[in-house]
């Protein structure tokens, strides 16, 4: 093995000393919002198992049954060609979208990834809102396309950065339907009507609304009534479905141009038949089933109640699961979800890069497997483990 390079310890030293440093443990995943970490049962606060799906019964039987089929995929689908498992999936999430189309991708982050400088190059220009998920960064970086970074409540700003962007090329406005580390909703209403107006492609990322919002489970493009508004609409199969891989729901000429030049796709090994077999039956499972979605909403609504009540502070609004609590501090955050681990809660401590310098937070994710009473000792958990001078206001 060769001699490492002085620059890495230091590296990881700089990390460890700035509270940065990630920990690696390893996880068993339960059923109703509970995992088992080191012979320990917790309250998983950390997944995004958000229908608690990923071990349904009915969606493992499923997964069992196909890997009769083959553990593997052999090949990219444009080589070997789609297996029956994975060309029911596209058709089933084009049905679940109500969209003409659906092209699967291997992961939620290759969608983005292989999306984004599919549709925009060199000449053109993309609108990235300043929070959006590092596949949607990092896939308007590969594009090499001009890049204006918005924020969502200046949207004056966007407007006129449209209107000053080369009509002769391509553009793209790219955002998250549910932030990730906000919990906050984009204003599709309003990005679609500068879409509208500037001929611009909208692409929403539904990677935390598919499943969750909707009255159907279509995520923040149904919330809002606009989904026949956007052209693209992308998901992952690994968060509320609770399986692996991601999508792009769009027209069928979208598709097929995607099927063609994202490179993600074209270059990647096909969803396994037991992804896909597991997919289609959580899908089936969030229409048969509408009462996860409810209770899930439900939770959200009990913890911020129950937070505010006791006073903490710095919990940020939002519609979906996530309920973050600001902490500014990486070694403040770590410290209390240290505490809220000992106490049997499984919370994620979140910090730059991830979010700003600052802004280091509790990320609590809610299951619909989580029950009022899970919800109402967390939120009391949380107060006692918070420091006196940031749980209570004055």
């Amino acid at each position: 093995m060769r001699v490492e390079p002085n620059w890495l310890s230091e590296a990881l030293c700089h990390l460890d000393g700035s509270h940065l440093l990630r920990e690696k443990r390893e996880v068993e995943l339960l059923v109703g919002g509970r995992c088992r970490i080191d012979s320990r049962n917790l309250l998983d606060f950390s997944s995004n198992n958000y229908l608690d799906l990923a071990r349904d019964p009915g969606v493992l039987s499923a997964a069992a049954e196909a890997v009769e089929a083959g553990l593997g995929a052999g090949a990219s689908p444009l080589v070997t060609g789609r297996s029956p498992h994975y060309r029911l999936l596209e058709e089933t999430l084009a049905e679940f979208e109500g969209t003409p189309a659906a092209l699967l991708f291997p992961t939620g982050f290759a969608a983005n990834l292989g999306t984004v400088p599919a549709l925009v190059g060199r000449d053109d220009t993309v609108f990235s809102d300043r929070d959006n998920h590092a596949s949607l960064i990092d896939g308007c970086r590969l594009s090499r396309a001009r890049i204006h970074v918005y924020e969502r409540n200046q949207l004056d700003d966007l407007d006129t950065a449209l209107a000053s962007s080369p009509q002769q090329h391509r553009r793209l406005i790219v955002t998250d339907g549910v932030f990730s580390m906000e919990g906050e909703l984009a204003p599709l209403a309003d990005l679609c009507e500068l879409a509208d107006a500037h001929e611009a492609m909208l692409l929403v990322d539904e990677a935390h609304a598919t499943g969750v919002l909707g009255d159907t489970g279509r995520g923040s493009c149904q919330w809002h009534g606009v989904e026949d508004r956007v052209t693209f609409r992308v998901g992952t199969l690994s968060k509320a479905i609770g399986s692996s891989g991601g999508f792009v729901a769009a027209s069928v000429n979208w598709i097929e141009y995607l099927w063609n030049t994202a490179r993600t796709q074209i270059f990647s090994t096909a969803l396994s038949p037991a992804s896909c077999a597991a997919a289609i039956e959580a899908l089936r499972l969030i229409v048969a089933e509408p009462d996860r979605r409810q209770v899930l909403s439900q939770r959200g609504i009990q913890l911020r109640s129950h937070l505010t009540s006791l006073g903490v502070e710095g919990v940020l609004d939002g519609a979906g699961p996530i309920v973050p609590i600001i902490l500014h501090e990486p070694e403040t955050c770590l410290s209390v979800a240290r505490k809220l681990f000992v106490d049997g809660f499984l919370v994620a401590a979140i910090r730059p890069p991830t979010v700003p310098a600052g802004t280091a937070r509790l990320r609590i994710s809610l299951s619909s497997g989580h029950t009022e009473d899970d919800v109402a000792r967390l939120a009391e958990a949380v107060a006692i483990a918070l420091p006196a001078s940031s749980a209570l206001r004055d």
